[in-house]
């Protein structure tokens, strides 16, 4: 039986992730041979489309058998995994993006597509001492269980439901924290304010993924909407009232954040990309061969917003992502600024079977107003170097900057820029992101470790710092909030000295000081503020959202100059 989902609603474009499971074998001599087949190499027919379905199945039937019977350890088969990695090692020889979701992996799917999942809601982390490994909370989230339970920034996490977190990372935590809605789980902390043990029972519940995690000017006048967490139900909605927002904040020019996007729902992102484009304008072109696939995506909006427009693209923008950045690009309604796109442009369908299981199969191509396609080939390599090699260029052809150039064919955007098919979209302007280097990556424990001691009032001269109250959400950050002044640095620096196991030292702190400052700066606004509104310390040192910012003006003679051309035509 087979269940077909809501068909244009549900078209989905992010990047599929599974890689293929590859299996080497050597023929058991005595293994049993089907009377009814000849031998090898005795007739056997080459013609690849003469090998049957019924040829199929008998042959994996007689495989599992043969597994069943002879492999060492076939009485531990995980029949799952082996079913799994058959299905997706079929699909794989189609394309990198089709996939099958068992069961649970499908609940998984439908759950994000509602912007939520089921669990505590809380951000959680490590702090490495040495060999000593202990997770932490480092945020709640408004509203969310962890949050309604007592949970605060720093209390760590000794057990889960009677069984003992030391040692594990946080990824080994969370899937002990995961689990159905409805459903209790009892977690064991040690406060960080008052190092007393408490074991609190929670209620696993909804907890909201939003698509735009932030929202707010990042300096007078300039909007900016980080539409990071993917094309799900509430993308277009959550991205009309962030706009709503910022206009009534004053805003006159947007940057509109679509790095780490990965994609999503079709709809969403044809919603998201009308916002700018005037009735008529083509948004996307579908095309695929079964009933319903072939569709032409229009703008249907007699008043678009005209604010100037910068987006902020990476080469983990894809798909859904890469349909709005390129659809803006096209019609030189905004600049696009940053990396290469990832390069995805097909659509998947989830095919809903029996025993709630679903497979994510390729129905259709996209092509950009210009009319080209922006997929990259996955014809000469396999599923690992599509996913770890990607670009749109010849490893051997790069511009002065470093960008790989195109490979594809030419269009032409409404203002005669030349763009290219073949793999993702190009950015107008060029940005290099922020690196953090390996020397800096191994002080974050130590940053950490301070800030606990800093929040829970226990720095002598620093008890101003202290956190007394929960978690302050919508709060818009100040420059003046928790700065990091030369007396607390040295501090910090005093603190590393004397903890040995975090293998710190001041000199290091010393030499990477920028980053330590902005480091322990997020922290403390984590513990205050919560996770979203922390993050706004970094994208106060964010290169590519500064030249975002530049670039702003060249955006505004962009779209008005495309505004002017569109009107000469009419």
């Amino acid at each position: 039986m087979i269940r077909r989902s809501f068909f244009p609603g549900m078209l989905f474009l992010a990047i599929a992730l599974s890689l293929p499971v590859i299996i080497f074998a050597q023929q058991n001599p005595s293994a049993r041979r089907n009377p009814e087949r000849p031998a090898p190499g005795a007739g056997v027919p080459t013609n690849k489309s003469l090998i049957s379905p019924t040829m199929i199945r008998t042959d994996l039937g007689e495989a599992l058998s043969v597994i069943q019977t002879n492999y060492i350890d076939g009485k531990k088969l995980d029949y799952n995994s082996v079913f799994k990695s058959s299905i997706n090692g079929m699909l794989n020889v189609l394309d990198p993006h089709s996939t099958y979701f068992d069961p649970v992996e499908y609940a998984s799917f439908r759950t994000e597509q509602r912007s939520e999942y089921f669990g505590i809601g809380a951000t959680i982390g490590d702090l490495r001492e040495g060999d000593l490994v202990n997770t932490y909370i480092r945020a709640t989230f408004e509203d969310a269980p962890a949050a309604r339970a007592g949970l605060r920034f720093g209390d760590r996490i000794l057990e889960v439901d009677g069984k003992s977190m030391k040692g594990k990372t946080y990824p080994e935590v969370r899937k002990f924290l995961l689990g159905p809605r409805g459903t209790t789980v009892k977690v064991t902390v040690e406060h960080a304010a008052s190092r007393q043990v408490e074991t609190v029972s929670i209620t696993r519940d909804a907890v909201p993924l939003p698509s735009i995690p932030q929202a707010y000017l990042v300096r007078p006048g300039v909007g900016y909407v980080a539409m990071t967490g993917g094309f799900n139900q509430t993308t277009s909605d959550e991205f009309q009232e962030a706009l709503q927002d910022l206009h009534s904040k004053g805003m006159n020019m947007l940057i509109l954040d679509l790095r780490g996007n990965r994609g999503g729902l079709l709809i969403q992102a044809v919603r998201v990309a009308n916002t700018f484009l005037q009735r008529g304008q083509l948004i996307v072109k579908q095309e695929g061969r079964i009933r319903g696939s072939s569709e032409n995506f229009r703008a249907v909006n007699d008043s678009p917003d005209q604010t100037p427009l910068v987006v902020l693209v990476n080469g983990d923008s894809a798909s859904a992502a890469e349909i709005v950045a390129g659809a803006l690009q096209d019609h030189d309604r905004a600049l696009i600024v940053g990396e290469n796109t990832f390069g995805k442009g097909i659509v998947q369908l989830p095919i809903q079977l029996e025993y709630d299981s679903a497979l994510l199969l390729t129905i259709a191509k996209y092509y950009m107003p210009s009319g080209r396609l922006i997929q990259r080939d996955y014809s000469t390599s396999g599923v690992y170097d599509y996913y770890t090699h990607g670009g749109i260029a010849n490893e051997n052809s790069q511009s002065a900057d470093g960008q790989k150039t195109p490979i594809g064919p030419e269009s032409r955007t409404d203002g005669g820029r030349a763009v290219y098919g073949g793999g993702g979209i190009a950015p107008d302007e060029v940005a290099k992101p922020a690196k953090i280097t390996a020397t800096e990556a191994k002080l974050g424990d130590s940053i950490f470790a301070f800030a606990l001691e800093l929040a829970t009032g226990r720095v002598t001269g620093f008890e101003n710092y202290r956190i007394q109250k929960p978690i302050e959400f919508g709060h818009d950050l100040r420059a003046t909030d928790f700065p990091v002044t030369d007396a607390l640095f040295r501090e910090l620096k005093r603190f590393a000295a004397t903890k040995p196991e975090f293998k710190a030292t001041p000199d290091q702190l010393e030499r990477a000081r920028p980053f330590v400052e902005r480091q322990l700066r997020f922290e403390m606004a984590t513990a205050a503020y919560g996770m979203m509104a922390a993050l706004q310390v970094l994208n106060e040192s964010d290169p590519q959202i500064a030249r975002g910012v530049d670039a702003l003006p060249r955006a505004r003679e962009l779209a008005q100059a495309a505004k002017r051309a569109k009107a000469r035509t009419e």
